[in-house]
Order: structure tokens, then sequence, then C-alpha cells
């Protein structure tokens, strides 16, 4: 069988997203290294900081295998994450597929989906602000409408992307404004409601300025491999 094309694992790492972050690891240059020889996949992650949240670390190098390890052809993945002070838990557990706790055995409990859930509801409200932002700027009124009556945008295909990955209504008969749970935000709540999915956004925003900052300075390098 024919080993898969570079960019067939690029594709693949191109959909891992940094949890807190809500950007691809690709475009946050975090992906160091990735190549295919044989069928069998090489990755190599780094991240901003040699301290950077193992839980949030773990996630990423789990997704990352994951998603090389489905691509046609690959018969294999190494993923490992480098410079990192629980790299070894972290590589050995994904290779494993010991999950989190498995990883840190006596030190963590239970697995992550509860943080990779929380962090969806925050990348969905950002989304939601993102929308919002445009259609008003285009003379709509985000209360008043339905799923159905927002034009096709960059925005609307990122919102509907991420109520997906909620299992929340994406029909086009759905109100465009939803919270984070599912439940139509009424009118009165809209003002607030909207000015909370903002700060959500502002704060994921800044976050992904600050790491890309990080990662900048801690490996100039980095700059020219964001995608």
């Amino acid at each position: 069988m024919p080993s898969p094309r570079y960019d067939g694992i690029w594709d693949a790492l191109a959909s891992v997203r940094d949890p807190e972050l809500d950007e691809p690891i690709t475009e946050l240059g975090f992906v160091r290294e990735a190549e295919v020889r044989d069928g069998r996949a090489s990755v190599r992650l780094r991240l901003p900081t040699y301290f950077c949240a193992p839980n949030f670390a773990y996630l990423m190098v789990a997704d990352a295998h994951d998603a090389v390890r489905a691509v046609a052809g690959v018969v294999a993945a190494d993923v490992r994450l480098e410079d990192h002070f629980a790299s070894d838990e972290i590589n050995a557990g994904v290779a494993e597929g010991a999950g989190f706790a498995g990883s840190f055995p006596g030190e963590a409990h239970g697995g992550l989906e509860e943080l990779r859930l929380t962090f969806r509801r925050k990348a969905y409200l950002a989304s939601l602000d993102r929308l919002g932002t445009r259609l008003t700027a285009e003379g709509g009124q985000p209360v008043r409408l339905g799923l159905g009556d927002v034009p096709e945008s960059p925005e609307l295909a990122g919102l509907l992307r991420r109520r997906a990955e909620l299992g929340l209504d994406c029909s086009p008969r759905s109100p465009l404004l939803l919270d984070e749970y599912g439940e139509p935000i009424r009118a009165e709540q809209a003002t607030l409601r909207l000015r909370f999915a903002r700060a959500v956004r502002v704060s994921i925003e800044g976050n992904a300025g600050f790491c890309r900052g990080l990662l900048h300075t801690r490996y100039p390098e980095s700059a020219a491999d964001e995608r």
C-alpha cells in the first residue's frame, strides 16, 4: 500500500484544536514535525511553555494520535510531545491508550470529557458573538432570526460546527440565539447574554495571542511553521 501523502497527515492534524484556544494546532505552530515513512507516521508537538497544563496537553497529543492514525494508509502513529515537564507520562499514556487518569496514576482521577465539554461551550459562545457581530454590522437583528434566515458566511459555518459538536439544534427552524446548553435566549436576556459571549470570545482570542507570543519567544522558528 502506498504511503499516505504528507498533506493527508497535515490535514488530519489541522482537525485537532487546542481545547482552550479553539484553533488548529497547525495554525498555532504546535506541530514541529510530521512525516510518514512506509505507513508509519511520526509527529512531534511543542507548546508555548514547559509548564502548560498537562490535561490540555494530553488532549492535544491524544487527539493528534487518533487523527493521524485514522488517515488511510497509516499503519502506526508515533505522536510525542517535546520539552514539557510531563511529556514522558503523556507520551507513554497516549501510546498505550491509558487515558489521562491512567497516565498519571494516583494523581489524576477520571477522564477529560467534562473539561472538553466546558471548552466546547466556550468556543460556541465565541462563535455566537462572531456571527452576531457580523449580522449587526450588516443591519440585522440576531434576536429575531432563525438559523434558516442567516446568510451563509464563515461565521455561520463556524457556529454550526460548534453546535454540532455540542449536539445542539442545527435545523433551519432553530432560533439563532441559543445558549451553550441549547436553551433559547429570550429577547430580554439577549443583551446580557451576547455581552457575556463577547467576553468569552475576547478571552479566547487574547489567550491565543499570548500563547503565540510565548511560543515565538521559546521557539523563534515556530513563526515560519504556522499555517
